[in-house]
């Protein structure tokens, strides 16, 4: 059967393509797909056009934007990295029929899978499928953030996730997928306080609702004055021990600095579109002796990737999907719908007409 794709042809446009049946190679395994989870923050920005790799052209090799629009960049034919399939068909003993998996190939209705090359993660029959989405990347980008923070407070030393947040005060800024599984990583490690900022009442809604301190950042209250007046470690050493930075928003970065204690980190797990005009460098971070410190999921902390590789960071997330997968999936997951109305639900999204945190698209 011919495989159905989402794709961007162009700026503005979201249809489906249609590739023909792939024949299956020996040592490659068919899956279809079952749900497909969408990630608002990255895909809308190709369909904005507002991608940097697509507005700055990237140049992978030497690791650096070029400046130079990338107009083969369009159609983007991969969209997204959420995906739970059943194999249908295997000619490899990596894999049998009939087991879900948890992928990252993209909004399609099937994909053909070289276990050499793609990871896959067999999801465990006491995990709800439908939170398999999360499996092979989304929950590890979450868990990578907790593992720069125990980086940084351990070095390559780290024993386990909850090496930089046991015991401290943690905040999150963004309750998006991110910031809400961040900050239920945070709280499973055994931090002491987590709260989450946002601006949005129903995702604080959905903060409290699965058990997380919420804080408005759109109310009047200063978030900076409030947390630094409610954590006091010593003499002018107020403020959060350790925080994660959730949201793709310069402004939200700056909030970030404005919490944190001096000498302490940002771990940033966001992804940026707008320019850092918010970001004082001259304030905060100055004065108060700050780092930033990315946290993307092409890298683990340096020094560190014999341990902590992706397959441990999956194994992190299925841990979790045992413990909270019950409140995740009641409160976490909004929207749940047939991919054939994927275009409709991401446009609708782009042009701020509809609200969602987890949309999953079914087969």
């Amino acid at each position: 059967m011919p495989t159905r794709v989402l794709c961007v042809p162009a700026p503005g446009r979201l249809e489906f393509a249609t590739e023909p049946d792939e024949p299956l190679a020996e040592g490659r395994f068919r899956v279809a797909t079952v749900f497909s989870g969408l990630s608002a923050g990255t895909e809308l920005t190709f369909l904005r056009g507002t991608n940097p790799s697509v507005r700055a052209g990237w140049d992978a090799t030497l690791g650096l934007f070029t400046g130079e629009p990338t107009e083969a960049a369009y159609p983007v034919r991969k969209l997204g990295y959420m995906q739970v399939g059943r194999v249908v068909e295997t000619r490899t003993p990596a894999i049998g029929t009939g087991r879900l998996v948890a992928m990252a190939y993209g909004h399609r209705t099937g994909y053909v899978a070289d276990p050499r090359a793609d990871r896959f993660v067999p999801l465990p029959d006491d995990i709800d499928p439908v939170l398999g989405i999360y499996a092979a990347h989304m929950g590890p980008i979450c868990a990578n953030g907790l593992l720069h923070a125990a980086a940084d407070v351990c070095g390559p030393d780290v024993r386990g996730l909850g090496d930089g947040v046991a015991g401290r005060r943690v905040v999150v800024v963004g309750a998006g997928v991110v910031g809400v599984l961040t900050a239920l990583f945070a709280r499973e490690h055994g931090a002491a306080e987590v709260v989450v900022l946002d601006e949005t009442r129903a995702r604080l809604e959905l903060c409290r609702a699965l058990g997380l301190d919420a804080f408005d950042t759109g109310g009047a209250a200063d978030a900076g004055r409030a947390f630094k007046e409610r954590w006091r470690h010593g003499p002018a050493d107020h403020g959060a021990d350790v925080v994660f930075q959730c949201r793709g928003r310069s402004e939200a970065l700056a909030t970030a600095l404005r919490v944190l204690r001096p000498q302490g980190t940002v771990v940033d797990l966001a992804f940026y579109t707008d320019t850092a005009a918010a970001v004082c460098l001259g304030e905060e971070f100055h004065h108060n002796g700050l780092a930033i410190r990315c946290a993307q999921i092409g890298r683990v902390p340096r020094g560190m990737s014999h341990l902590w590789d992706r397959e441990r960071l999956s194994v992190e997330t299925l841990a979790l999907l045992r413990s909270r997968g019950t409140d995740i999936r009641e409160h976490l997951v909004t929207d749940v719908l047939p991919m054939e109305e994927a275009p409709r639900l991401m446009a609708e999204v782009a042009d701020r007409r509809r609200h969602v945190v987890q949309a999953v698209f079914t087969v």
